[in-house]
């Protein structure tokens, strides 16, 4: 049989194989059928800080709605000082507790002082490791990329100092120089990257002329932007490369391997085919393995990456010539 042990943002992994973030978990039946179904780990959905102010705007309204309905009564609720995460926290904490899988806790914040808080309590859940999900969407014109990057790795630094567990990056594929920023981020000390975020993206309904928001499952032609820079990235840093987007099947967590990979993380084919889809993928790439005589996943984890092959153009813009010169 053939082993499929990897590593992943320094943890010891049964497969390659980890349930990305998103809703799915928060139900946990569906995390425990995903566990049953062979995922080596599951990343649970993102405390978004929007979501908390939100969620604090909200509760504040309500809470103010019935005030001084009475001269003697100044406020019927408590007024909340601070009020969002806690319910995520405390759900993040049982499906810690539950499983017997690592469990990656995910965060997306916005201000420097909430990155750093927001990681300080998801580290006190129990969770193994901490996934930070960085997407902005800058509407300032005055502010340049340097000042959004160099803010982006001071909030990592500033997390990477203050907790105990591994920490990942996962990151936007639209700077215009991706292998610069992940050596960057990779010389911060970060455990693992993650290659790419599927980000959400407004629609507009023409018939009620309103914003609609659909839900974005990644394509299986997706997986080709995070084979590129995994296979770029190969024994170019020190963090451990996890690959996202577009992963259906064996054949996508095979060739992302080959590139450099050391994980994948699967969301989209999940939702569509069921947890049961991880258990055939898992099967299949031993099967793959078997056939091509690899014992573990080190044996052929980038061999084809930049470094390892022989034609230095594969990765580059001249590939892209060459197939517009031939059809």
């Amino acid at each position: 049989m053939a082993n499929i042990e990897t590593h992943y943002s320094g943890l010891k992994l049964k497969n390659p194989l980890i349930f990305g973030s998103s809703n799915y978990v928060t139900n946990l039946d569906n995390a425990k059928k995903l566990e049953d179904a062979g995922a080596s780990a599951i990343v649970y959905k993102s405390l978004f800080e929007e979501q908390i102010i939100l969620d604090k705007i909200q509760h504040q309204a309500e809470s103010e709605e019935n005030d001084f309905i009475h001269a003697e009564i100044g406020r019927i609720f408590p007024q909340i000082e601070h009020a969002g995460p806690e319910e995520h926290l405390l759900n993040l904490e049982k499906l810690k507790k539950s499983l017997s899988i690592p469990v990656i806790g995910s965060l997306n914040a916005i201000n420097s002082d909430s990155w750093l808080e927001y990681a300080k309590l998801l580290e006190k859940t129990g969770i193994d490791a901490l996934e930070l999900n960085f997407y902005s969407v800058p509407l300032d014109h005055t502010k340049s990329a340097k000042e959004i990057e160099d803010e982006m790795y001071s909030n990592i630094k500033k997390i990477k100092d203050a907790i105990q567990i591994p920490v990942s990056v996962k990151l936007s594929p639209y700077f215009t120089n991706v292998f610069s920023v992940v050596k960057e981020i990779d010389t911060i000390g970060v455990d693992a990257v993650v290659l790419f975020n599927n980000f959400f993206q407004p629609d507009i309904d023409i018939d009620s002329q309103k914003h609609i928001i659909p839900y974005k499952f990644s394509a299986p032609s997706d997986i080709r932007h995070s084979l590129r820079y995994a296979g770029i990235l190969y024994n170019e840093i020190n963090a451990e490369i996890c690959a996202s987007n577009g992963v259906y099947s064996a054949k996508d967590v095979i060739k992302l391997i080959l590139a450099g990979a050391n994980t994948v993380q699967i969301v989209s084919a999940v939702y569509r085919q069921g947890p049961e889809l991880i258990s055939k993928i898992l099967n299949e790439l031993e099967e793959w393995m078997l056939v091509k005589n690899y014992n573990s996943i080190d044996d052929f984890r980038g061999i084809l990456s930049k470094k390892e092959i022989k034609d230095p153009y594969v990765y580059k813009r001249a590939q892209y010539v060459d197939i517009l010169m031939h059809t």
